[in-house]
């Protein structure tokens, strides 16, 4: 290749190299802020969650995920949780919130009310997001094949594999998802504020108390969290993509 051939071919993929750069800029400078945000999360989440899935098949964070187990029981004593007595029963009730009893009846009292008020738009979206998550839960767990913790004694019943945690990526879908539906029926950013605030927390216990009734490794925690968060703000991505966001917003108003 000559000379100015070489310098030809290098012009012409700056500038083609330009050209997707100001392409990505314009994209970036028409979307808001929230969608980005939202994409960075739907990234960042699946990113997790298979760097988790790696490491957990590898075995790199057995060790760790053990001796967070232990942290939270009495020293020699694998089948005493630490703190008082009345923590235990608190536990086994905020772990119930996320099983998939309670969260199946959430939803469908949530569809049955969409329903009366004929919110019709909201109800799509909450028919399949909800149990679209539901079916991916139950999916990725079939892939693992992971074993519950046997180094606690545990202080809650618990089935299937142990990697993801169900109750908190189905907390994680069905709060969040909830909690931005409730979002788009007030006006003041600080009630706004609060309703998508409080599934955060919900969700955020509901999976600590997982760790501490010794059902689930942390892993699988953070994992639960990162797929559930994934595949909400997902829904979210696609809602507002197919127009059904505003309506929402409309037959709330």
């Amino acid at each position: 290749m000559s000379v100015a051939t070489a310098d030809v071919f290098a012009t012409k993929h700056r500038h083609m190299a330009r050209q997707l750069v100001d392409k990505i800029l314009n994209w970036l400078g028409g979307h808001e802020l929230i969608i980005l945000f939202a994409l960075l999360v739907v990234a960042g989440g699946t990113w997790s969650f298979i760097e988790l899935a790696d490491s957990v098949s590898e075995g790199t964070t057995q060790r760790v995920d053990e001796r967070v187990l232990l942290a939270l029981r009495q020293p020699g004593d694998a089948d005493t949780p630490i703190g008082p007595e009345w923590l235990k029963g608190v536990m086994r009730d905020i772990t119930a919130l996320g099983g998939f009893t309670v969260l199946i009846f959430v939803t469908l009292t949530v569809i049955a009310f969409l329903w009366i008020e004929r919110q019709y738009a909201t109800l799509v979206f909450v028919c399949a997001s909800i149990p679209g998550g539901f079916a991916l839960a139950m999916w990725l767990k079939a892939l693992s094949s992971r074993p519950r913790p046997d180094v606690v004694t545990h202080l809650a019943e618990a089935a299937l594999s142990s990697f993801p945690s169900g109750h908190s990526m189905m907390s994680a879908i069905v709060y969040i998802t909830l909690g931005s539906l409730l979002s788009r029926l007030v006006e003041r950013r600080e009630v706004k504020f609060f309703v998508l605030a409080v599934p955060l927390f919900l969700t955020t216990i509901i999976g600590v108390s997982r760790v501490y009734v010794g059902v689930h490794y942390p892993t699988d925690v953070l994992a639960g969290w990162s797929a559930g968060l994934a595949w909400s703000m997902l829904c979210w991505l696609v809602a507002r993509a197919l127009g059904l966001e505003s309506r929402m917003a409309d037959s709330g108003s």
